[in-house]
C-alpha cells in the first residue's frame, strides 16, 4: 500500500516563553533564556505559563470559569494551531476533522484538600467525617472537571469541531502516541485532517508531590537537561502544544502553507533496565534512514537519571553532527505535552530555515520511548 505524505499546516504552541510559532523560532535561534520561577514552589524549579489574553480563543467568559487551567491551555494552543491553519472559520473542514488529545488527570481542589486533612486529625469518626465533608464541600463539577476526555469536548465546544475524538493517557506515551496514531491514519489514508496535541499546568503542588514521592524532580536552580547528572530529576513546564496535520494532496488542494512534512512518528516501550531505553531509541531512529550532518535534534529528554544519558548517547549515534536542543532547557518538561511541544519546535524550526530535517526524541520519566522525523515541506 502506498502511504500518503501527512504535512503539519497549523500549528498552535503556548510556553513559559510566551505564545506562537514567532517567540519559539527566536528563543529556538538563541537558546533561550528559559523562564524559570525558582521561588513559587521552591526546593522545586518551575517554568510558569506567561500570561494570555484568554479571551482571544476562549471568547465566553463562562467558557474560561468551567474549565481548570490545564483545559484552558490546551483550548488556547488548539484556537492558535487552527489558525495558523486557516481553518478557524471553516465549518465544513471542522466537520470532517478529527481530534487527538494526550492528558492527565483533573486537578485538585486544594483548599478543600487542606481543610479535610486538617480537620482529619481531631474528628472522633474519621470515616463518618470524611464522607461528610466530601458530600458537602466538593462541589459537583469538580468530579466532571477530572475527566480527561473534557479537554478534546472543550475544543470542540469552543472551537466548532464537530468531528471524532479521541484521549490518550499515560504520561509521556500519551504524547507521543497521539502524534504516532494521527500521523498513521492520515498515511494510512483512514482519514485527511487531523487536530492532535496536549496540555500540561506544571503549577500544581500536587503533581510536584506525586513526582518528587517517586524521586522524579530536580531541585534547587535551574540546570539545563543533559547537565543534571549530580541532581538528575524533572523540571516542570506549563506548555500546550497542538499541530493540524493534513495528507498533502488536501493541502495543496487548498493552497495551505505546509510547516513542514512528518515523514514517520513512532513508539516502543521498553523494559527499562539498562541500556533499553538507549536500544528503543536505536531501533526507531534507524527506521528514519541517513540523517543529514547538519539536521536538527529535538530532545524531550526529562533530565532523570539514567534514562537521559542513554537517550543522549542514541541520538549521538543517529545524527552525530546534528546540532542537539532539550526542548526542557527552553520550555521545561511538560509530561503529555512534552512530545507534541518538542514536535512543534522542530516544524517551527524547519519552517523558519533554522533546519532543513529534524529528528525528535523523547523516553518517558519511568515508561515509553518516541521518536518522530520531520523534514522540509
Amino acid at each position: 500500500m502506498n502511504r500518503r505524505d501527512v504535512v503539519i499546516t497549523g500549528i498552535g504552541i503556548v510556553s513559559s516563553l510566551g505564545e506562537g510559532i514567532e517567540t519559539h523560532a527566536a528563543a529556538l535561534a538563541a537558546g533561550g533564556p528559559p523562564v524559570v520561577d525558582t521561588e513559587g514552589f521552591k526546593p522545586y524549579p518551575v517554568h510558569p505559563l506567561a500570561a494570555l489574553e484568554l479571551d482571544r480563543q476562549i471568547p465566553k467568559k463562562s467558557d474560561q470559569r468551567q474549565m481548570e487551567p490545564w483545559q484552558r491551555l490546551g483550548v488556547y494552543a488548539a484556537g492558535l494551531a487552527l489558525d495558523s491553519a486557516a481553518l478557524k472559520d471553516d465549518t465544513e473542514a471542522k466537520s470532517a476533522l478529527q481530534v487527538i488529545v494526550a492528558a492527565g488527570g483533573g486537578e485538585r481542589d486544594h483548599a478543600v484538600d487542606a481543610t479535610i486533612l486538617e480537620g482529619l486529625r481531631g474528628a472522633g469518626e474519621p470515616g463518618a467525617f470524611l464522607n461528610e465533608r466530601l458530600m458537602s464541600d466538593l462541589r459537583p463539577t469538580l468530579f466532571l472537571a477530572q475527566l480527561s476526555n473534557l479537554l478534546a469536548g472543550n475544543i470542540g465546544i469552543v472551537h466548532g469541531i464537530t468531528g471524532p475524538s479521541r484521549t490518550f493517557m499515560g504520561e509521556e506515551q500519551a504524547g507521543v502516541d497521539a502524534i504516532r496514531t494521527a500521523h498513521a491514519r492520515i498515511a494510512s489514508g483512514q482519514s485527511d485532517l487531523m487536530l492532535v496535541g496536549g496540555a500540561y499546568n506544571a503549577e500544581r503542588r500536587d503533581m510536584l508531590l506525586l513526582f518528587e514521592l517517586g524521586g522524579y524532580l530536580h531541585r534547587d536552580d535551574f540546570k539545563p537537561v543533559f547537565e543534571r547528572e549530580k541532581a538528575p530529576g524533572l523540571i516542570t513546564g506549563s506548555a500546550g502544544a497542538f499541530l493540524v496535520l493534513e495528507s498533502a494532496e488536501r493541502a495543496a488542494a487548498r493552497s495551505a502553507r505546509a510547516y513542514a512534512k512528518l515523514s514517520h512518528a513512532g513508539a516502543a516501550r521498553s523494559r527499562r533496565a539498562a541500556g533499553t531505553v538507549e536500544t528503543a531509541l536505536n531501533g526507531l531512529l534507524a527506521g528514519f534512514g541517513p540523517i543529514a550532518g547538519d539536521a536538527l535534534a529535538i530532545s524531550a529528554a526529562t533530565g532523570c537519571a539514567g534514562i537521559t544519558g542513554e537517550e543522549a548517547a542514541a541520538i549521538a549515534a543517529a545524527a552525530p553532527t546534528a546540532k542537539r536542543i532539550a526542548a526542557g532547557d527552553l520550555v521545561g518538561h511538560g509530561v503529555e505535552a512534552a512530545f507534541p511541544v518538542s514536535v512543534a519546535l522542530a516544524a517551527i524550526a524547519l519552517s523558519v530555515g533554522q533546519a532543513r530535517e529534524a529528528i525528535v526524541t523523547g523516553a518517558g520519566h519511568w515508561r515509553g520511548e518516541g521518536a518522530a522525523h520531520l523534514v522540509q515541506a
